[in-house]
């Protein structure tokens, strides 16, 4: 094999096993950031041991093994944590027999990345902080990666993986798994952080492109991890099936030149079958197992109803409003509200709609918001009222920022003055 190609295989280990390896190492030592660099110690070990000795049969023990001699380094050094020194050392004692290198990956690995889980989406740091330090841990993604995929400058990544290391030791976050009352809490946490990442790639917020297909697939990595981790809890196998239905339309909601293309003119023979299957299975897990739909459930029943409809003329329209009522006591919000709009413009006319659409006009919350006056354009645009709905068009695309965006809803302006 050549360097070059030991040097893809080697990138290719680390985005599958350094989760794993982190959350084994954050056991031991306590510390997310030093287990990070702990793990990154390894990959560089790695990069200059494989190409000369050859890619070993159980990579993601090697690195673990090498990690867990380089921990028991640094705690000799600082002298820090002398039981859990004598622990170390016996479990390296036993790694040196060939088969217990698979135990030193695999053992308790569940509950680690769980709590590696828990601990990078953990409510003491930001929403940001929380996105970017759960792709660096758990996505495996870098830095420079990351920045690229929200268009920020890498510095800004940096600095925020670096503050919320910082921020986790300083307050001394355990490295657990949370009970009781807490769960609910932080598991909801989690499941946001994992469906910004989704939304960021489905719908880009900002740049050039409509969508991000590899961020996409990040959250959905990351959301199948959680729903193995955390099998019955209802909420996880919701966000699963809704991002599965939704990845399901990826190569359809795209045309040739990457322009935008909306769900009812979308190709339904492009769907992905399989996603769409996964999806339902998903769905059908979260119902069974919750009494009660939550939001993420709620959702993934929406994009199901879409996904069940051969075309968008038989879409169950009547089922998605009152969906969007049940969501809307569930977790209530303007954004709903327009979504719910939507759908009874659909089922009842877009007379109804608009009237629903228009109730929302005074809502704050929304005055910066680029789908408010695109929803309305295209309520206006059905009743005939052309120049109202051409208006509107123009006033979202100069809220949004993304230019494939913006150029469709400048598209439709102009089609409305014709």
């Amino acid at each position: 094999m050549t360097a070059p190609d030991t040097h893809a295989a080697i990138n290719a280990v680390w985005r599958i096993e350094s989760a794993r390896l982190i959350a084994g190492l954050t056991r031991m030592v306590r510390d997310v950031g030093v287990a990070e660099d702990l793990a990154q110690e390894a990959l560089v070990a790695a990069l200059e041991r494989w190409p000369a000795d050859g890619i070993p049969d159980r990579p993601g023990a090697w690195l673990m093994a090498t990690a867990k001699h380089r921990a028991i380094d640094l705690l000799r050094r600082d002298r820090l944590l002398e039981r859990k020194h004598a622990e170390l050392g016996r479990e390296l004692e036993m790694e040196r027999e060939p088969p217990d290198l698979d135990a030193a990956i695999d053992d308790g690995i569940g509950d680690d990345l769980l709590r590696l889980v828990f601990i990078a989406c953990h409510p003491v740091l930001s929403t940001e902080a929380r996105v970017a330090l759960t792709l660096r841990l758990l996505g495996g993604l870098t830095t420079d990666e990351i920045a690229r995929a929200f268009l920020v400058p890498e510095t800004t990544i940096a600095q925020r993986i670096v503050r919320a290391k910082r921020t986790l030791a300083e307050k001394r976050v355990p490295f657990e798994v949370p009970r009781g009352a807490d769960l609910a809490a932080r598991l909801s946490s989690v499941l946001e952080v994992i469906y910004l990442v989704f939304n960021e790639g489905y719908s880009a917020t900002a740049g050039d492109d409509w969508m991000r297909p590899a961020l996409c697939e990040d959250a959905l990595r990351l959301g199948r991890i959680l729903a193995g981790l955390a099998p019955m809890e209802p909420e996880v196998h919701g966000l699963v099936a809704l991002m599965e239905i939704q990845a399901s339309r990826a190569r359809a909601r795209v045309g040739p030149s990457g322009e935008p293309i909306l769900l009812l003119d979308q190709d339904r023979a492009r769907w992905d079958q399989l996603l769409i299957r996964r999806g339902l299975a998903a769905l059908e897990r979260a119902e069974r197992l919750g009494a009660v739909p939550g939001p993420y459930t709620l959702q993934a029943a929406i994009a199901a109803c879409h996904a069940r409809a051969r075309t968008g003329e038989k879409t169950d329209w009547a089922r998605i409003a009152s969906l969007y009522d049940a969501l809307a006591r569930v977790t209530p919000s303007p954004v709903v509200e327009l979504n719910r709009a939507v759908a009874v413009s659909m089922a009842s006319g877009p007379a109804a709609g608009l009237a629903l659409v228009d109730a929302l006009g005074a809502e704050q919350s929304l005055a910066g918001y680029h789908l408010l006056p695109s929803v309305r354009a295209d309520l206006l645009a059905k009743l005939g009222r052309a120049e109202e709905a051409r208006a509107e068009f123009e006033r979202a695309a100069l809220l949004t920022r993304n230019a494939r965006e913006r150029a469709l809803l400048l598209a439709r302006a102009r089609a409305c003055a014709s």
